[in-house]
């Protein structure tokens, strides 16, 4: 397994949680890293990217000012702090590492899946 992704669950309208992804070291050190999301019956979508130094990171619209994105590259781990959580954060949480340095909100820039973990917001 190359990435690991932790830290989903049940949480209240307004409530926060933080993912994690732990990637092996020869992956994660000059990648791109991601987070993307799955809901039922939708495609999945683009949340956060972050480049292999933290130096840049992007957002989707509908995230933005309430998620922040963040790696540990001691640890080769990056992270997903969610705040103000809405019952449409509800999905499956995919973390990535991208096929070069930079972020990118582009799935096929990706070429490495986690198995994803399950974010579920009650109203």
């Amino acid at each position: 397994v190359q990435l690991q992704a932790s830290g989903g669950g049940l949480v209240q309208t307004g409530g926060s949680l933080r993912l994690s992804c732990a990637a092996s070291r020869r992956m994660f050190l000059n990648n791109g890293m991601g987070w993307f999301r799955q809901a039922p019956g939708k495609e999945r979508e683009f949340v956060a990217t972050i480049s292999w130094n933290g130096g840049a990171t992007s957002y989707a619209e509908s995230v933005k000012g309430r998620f922040t994105i963040s790696r540990d590259n001691a640890k080769s781990t990056v992270s997903l702090q969610m705040n103000n959580l809405k019952p449409e954060d509800t999905a499956v949480y995919y973390c990535a590492a991208s096929r070069g340095a930079s972020g990118s909100s582009q799935s096929g820039h990706y070429n490495y899946w986690g198995q994803g973990t399950q974010v579920t917001v009650s109203s």
